[in-house]
């Protein structure tokens, strides 16, 4: 299977750590957060991946040379000219990441013990066109899955607003893990151009497609994306627990 990790945010909550580094080389615990992701990934067997790069992309690129590919086959979705989000990076990949197989989709500042094995198998099993790594934890916004585990609509726990034409059948509200596995039937769905989000695009098509979640509530589930949560995670070493597993 391949997969796709998403690099190319400039980092701004990292501040100043991502002044002249990018996101994806911020250290944790001794280890890149790209780095992390790639051996995550390896773990299951994944030996293609491309990554999506725009902020500082040459030091991404010089490092993944210099670490030999970290012995897979790595490509680069070049981004510098344009930031694309979530949506548009995968249209900007399509090339990579088109064919008959599904592909994964995971953000470089997420590390979790999830077995994605069994997410995969039940993305199989169940044949949606997306399946999505929930988990029950306090989020600003969450997903709504209504009693099957389908995607039905999402919430800003902030202000209380509510997006989605079956968000009365909701049922569950869960934090997206920023971890995703997606039928390359999708690239025929989308009619949005330039950049855009991606869950703005599953809830347009919950409407007329199978979206579900995965629940992993057991599993670690650890974002990197502040400078306090990489400080606070170094002191507890909980991500030392999903690192020694690789």
């Amino acid at each position: 299977m391949k997969a796709i990790i998403l690099a190319a945010g400039v980092g701004s909550r990292l501040k100043p750590l991502t002044n002249e580094t990018p996101k994806a080389l911020i250290e944790v615990g001794g280890y890149t957060m790209l780095e992390l992701a790639i051996s995550y990934l390896k773990k299951f067997g994944v030996q293609e991946i491309i990554i999506n790069i725009h902020h500082f992309a040459g030091q991404i690129i010089e490092y993944v040379h210099k670490n030999d590919q970290f012995g897979i086959n790595i490509l680069f979705s070049d981004e510098r000219n344009k930031l694309m989000d979530t949506g548009g990076a995968i249209v900007h990949a399509s090339a990579f990441l088109d064919g008959t197989e599904p592909f994964l989709m995971m953000g470089v500042d997420v590390l979790t013990d999830l077995d994605l094995t069994r997410m995969i198998k039940f993305h199989f099993e169940q044949k949606p066109l997306v399946t999505l790594a929930v988990k029950d934890r306090n989020t600003t916004r969450s997903l709504l899955f209504d009693e099957n585990m389908k995607l039905c609509g999402w919430r800003d726990n902030r202000t209380g607003e509510i997006v989605g034409k079956w968000q009365t059948e909701a049922k569950y509200a869960l934090g997206f893990s920023v971890i995703q596995i997606i039928q390359p039937e999708i690239f025929q769905l989308i009619t949005e151009k330039g950049a855009f989000s991606i869950i703005d695009l599953y809830l347009r098509l919950m409407e007329t497609h199978k979206i579900l979640g995965f629940r992993h509530d057991e599993n670690i589930w650890l974002e990197f994306g502040r400078a306090d949560r990489i400080a606070q995670y170094e002191k507890t070493g909980e991500f030392r627990q999903i690192i020694n597993s690789f």
